[in-house]
């Protein structure tokens, strides 16, 4: 069951989750574009329904508002440590298929992969739920059908934007609201892109060799990336970060312990004591998160790592296509299978 509302009704339903919650969604973001004075669509919280921006791909996942991009994890104070308090306020997500699909990725890593859970997500994460846009149609470098990502069912509700009216179906009752029990019921189920644009072929992760790594396809990639890391820091599933000690006083006794995003790409990353890089070679770091993204997490996790969101050929300046680069390695996983 369903419920089916005006613009201006299902605009106060968002402002009567407001005093419940924190509403972030995809906005524009003007003149923060990777160009002057260009616009880009992000993650922001909004305060009406006209602040969503639907009909475009936003640049950046949603990730950082529960995974901050700089995070204080303590503090120290000479024998004492102090945990920072957070905003508490519970959130709302207003979320892709392929982006919720995403998130199951980073609960996987920081929830599931080990014996200890990651206290520090998991008491932003505890907080959020999500309301589902429907996506029948993708964008142009959309390629979640071939990973799998297409269809999400783990929402707490679900929204189809049409054209002066918008369906809406409650799965949490915490996202009940009072407009809508004066408010049109419906049957409503979402549904879900079928094909897009762009096709992938994953390579069999048992048939992945040591000639695989060894291949020439990465020197390519050495060639033509210039290691700026936009693709690790759009990306919805990256989760891979770095420690910051930073002393706040002179004799060093009173600071804070960070973390900071980092990514495979990013010159450092691989950086070992000795001044060692065990990974100096930009194909060699595309290399590594290829195999991630569609080898090594699944031999982990028993699914592929990337969602097909394809942020991270929308943000690339080097026009590096992650989708071909995934049908090269099949390519070659092919042929080596053939020479056996």
């Amino acid at each position: 069951m369903g419920y089916k509302l005006s613009n201006t009704g299902f605009n106060e339903y968002i402002q009567q989750l407001k005093e419940r919650y924190r509403l972030f969604a995809p906005v524009l973001e003007s003149k923060k574009g990777k160009f002057a004075q260009t616009d880009v669509i992000a993650y922001g919280e909004i305060e009406k329904f006209d602040d969503m921006i639907l009909e475009s791909k936003s640049y950046y996942s949603p990730k950082e508002i529960f995974f901050p991009i700089r995070e204080t994890l303590f503090y120290f104070m000479k024998d004492t440590i102090e945990t920072p308090k957070i905003n508490e306020k519970p959130v709302i997500i207003f979320i892709r298929p392929c982006d919720l699909n995403g998130i199951r990725r980073l609960d996987s890593i920081f929830l599931k992969n080990g014996e200890e859970v990651d206290f520090y997500y998991l008491r932003r994460r505890e907080l959020v739920k999500f309301i589902m846009i429907e996506c029948l149609e993708g964008f142009d470098t959309c390629f979640c059908v071939s990973m799998n990502s297409n269809i999400a069912l783990d929402y707490d509700a679900v929204i189809r934007v049409e054209e002066n009216v918008v369906s809406l179906k409650v799965v949490d009752d915490k996202l009940e609201a009072p407009v809508l029990s004066n408010t049109d019921k419906v049957e409503f189920e979402p549904e879900f892109i079928k094909e897009n644009k762009v096709k992938v072929t994953i390579p069999n992760v048992d048939l992945v060799s040591k000639e695989t790594f060894n291949n020439d396809i990465w020197k390519e990639y050495t060639s033509r990336c210039i290691a700026c890391g936009r693709c690790n820091t759009s990306c919805i599933t990256c989760s891979c970060y770095t420690m910051q000690d930073v002393k706040l006083s002179d004799d060093k006794s009173i600071g804070e312990r960070r973390r900071v995003w980092a990514g495979c790409h990013v010159d450092g990353f691989s950086d070992m004591a000795g001044g060692h890089n065990f990974r100096d070679k930009n194909g060699e770091r595309m290399r590594y998160k290829t195999m991630h993204k569609v080898n090594d997490f699944y031999k982990r996790f028993d699914e592929h790592m990337c969602v097909g969101c394809g942020r991270c050929d929308d943000v690339c300046p080097e026009y590096i296509s992650f989708s071909k680069c995934i049908n090269k390695l099949n390519e070659i996983v092919e042929e080596g299978k053939n020479y056996d």
